[in-house]
């Protein structure tokens, strides 16, 4: 009989709990009585001894009254109700529990709304069914609480009588909880202030902001990927973002984008990984991987993407939040990791095609969320750790002679079943800050450059060329001729003509 109070000798994780005397509820006390091995939610929950509700650290501390029945039961019911659905431990928790125990549960109160949750998500995850009849009465209640976490399209199951409103297939459904900085963020509109802001500019003006904001994005996304390819590559690539949600996502879109960003596939494998694969680096002696994340092992890339690409078919229909979508698909994609190279330029990629798949960005531009992004580079990799790190310790893997790693356990539900809402808000500071930021200032410059420009060409007879270097130039030393340029390319001006353009230039950027 599994036992779940506070002093079981079973509990061999949450050391910080704060405070003695309370005791955990939930899925915190279902993941220490069954030794889950799963990776430990952002939120945990326990019942305090004082009579108010608090919260420390990651902790949620609830009042004496809230004390669930200590049991199986009970604290499902308390994680249902307070802490929304967590997919990854009641799929751990569903194959430590015999199929008679949670049955004998459901048929205690047949027409409970949280027994009939519970059915529905034994069966669902486990692809089985219990041998319990067709509910016949009870209304359909929805399984994701909406006050607690962002839900999907709904869909009755009568069998349950349930209405399946989860944001996601049973091969992949990241879940997304609803904090009050999404909740801000979504009331800011920011779709609508892009199109607005956007909607008064000249469009030879918006033009040329797209091109250079397109190539900016595509140099970012190398950057960040530690790479300086030839221009030429880099604008491949950008062609590319540029064409962002025109076609359907498919394995087979993704895997022509994958080579397009590996022109050369002398080296790499196109297509889904015949082997393992990692992020790190090898040790300098030995070769040995230093993983900072495993990918997903190549047995179950076709399953994972398939879910991948059912559960977009399924929010792409429905009214589901561009920039939630975005999220987590794209986290979705590079956590799975599913090609042996490119698969960082392909996550980012994802960001653009559902931003403007779903009519996020105005018609003609791409959002440079590449360009934001590196500039939060150490957020960025945070944010990915945040993920990777906690799987790394569930994960049983040994180093191959080729200096790869072939994981040993089973893993796919790793990067089906998680949690994206810290990767949500990070990636909605970086849309509101391209909104807000990033494309009214290039937008301001240009309209700067255009005054400074049209000032040079009618002080002096100069090449548009030579006009463009000159200003660039300026920009980059903050307004002034350098050494250089005075004794090479623009040695040919006079003291008096340096000095108005400077003066203009210092009178229209300042």
């Amino acid at each position: 009989m599994t036992i779940y109070n506070q002093n079981s000798q079973n509990i061999t994780i949450f050391h910080d709990l704060p405070s003695k005397g309370n005791s955990f509820a939930g899925y915190s006390a279902l993941i220490s009585a069954h030794d889950l091995k799963v990776p430990a939610p952002d939120y945990l929950c326990a019942i305090g001894v004082k009579h108010k509700k608090y919260d420390m650290g990651r902790w949620r501390i609830f009042t004496p009254r809230h004390k669930p029945e200590d049991t199986l039961f009970g604290h499902l019911i308390f994680a249902l109700k307070y802490e929304g659905i967590d997919l990854a431990t009641l799929n751990a928790l569903f194959q430590e529990v015999a199929a008679e125990e949670i049955q004998k549960i459901i048929c205690s109160e047949p027409t409970g709304s949280y027994s009939r949750r519970l059915w529905f998500l034994w069966e669902w995850l486990r692809e089985e069914q219990l041998d319990i009849e067709d509910a016949t009465t009870g209304n359909f209640v929805p399984l994701i609480n909406h006050k607690l976490q962002y839900e999907g399209k709904s869909y009755p199951s009568k069998r349950h009588r349930v209405r399946n409103n989860l944001p996601g297939t049973r091969n992949f459904c990241p879940l997304i909880r609803k904090t009050e900085k999404l909740e801000q963020y979504i009331a800011r509109n920011l779709s609508e202030t892009s199109i607005r802001n956007i909607g008064h500019i000249h469009p030879d003006l918006l033009s040329r902001a797209a091109a250079f904001l397109l190539l900016k994005d595509s140099k970012a996304s190398y950057t960040i990927e530690g790479e300086t390819p030839p221009h030429n590559r880099i604008e491949r690539w950008g062609r590319a973002i540029g064409e962002a949600g025109q076609r359907k996502l498919s394995i087979a879109e993704l895997t022509y984008l994958q080579q397009i960003v590996i022109e050369d596939h002398r080296f790499i494998k196109a297509g889904l990984r015949k082997e393992g694969g990692f992020v790190g680096e090898h040790d300098r002696s030995t070769g040995m991987p230093m993983p900072v994340h495993i990918s997903a092992r190549r047995e179950d890339l076709n399953i994972l993407l398939s879910g991948f690409i059912e559960t977009y078919d399924l929010l792409c229909e429905d009214d589901f939040d561009a920039v939630l979508l975005a999220t987590l698909l794209a986290f979705g994609f590079v956590f799975i990791h599913p090609f042996e190279d490119g698969n960082g330029r392909i996550h980012r990629y994802l960001f653009h095609h559902i931003l403007a798949e779903k009519g996020f960005v105005p018609k003609g531009l791409i959002f440079p969320v590449s360009a934001v992004i590196l500039e939060r580079i150490e957020e960025y990799k945070k944010i990915l750790e945040h993920f990777s790190k906690p799987r790394l310790d569930l994960i049983e893997w040994r180093p191959t002679e080729k200096n790869n790693v072939e994981v040993l356990n089973e893993t796919i539900d790793l990067y089906r079943y998680f949690d994206v809402t810290k990767q949500t808000e990070f990636f909605f500071e970086c849309v509101e800050e391209t909104v807000n930021k990033t494309l009214p200032e290039e937008v301001e410059y240009l309209k700067k450059y255009d005054i400074l420009n049209n000032f040079i060409k009618n002080y002096i007879d100069m090449p548009d060329k030579l006009v463009d270097l000159l200003i660039r130039f300026l920009v980059q030393n903050g307004g002034a001729f350098s050494k250089r340029a005075r004794e090479r390319e623009f040695e040919k001006l006079t003291d008096r003509e340096i000095r108005a353009i400077e003066h203009k230039y210092a009178e229209i950027f300042a």
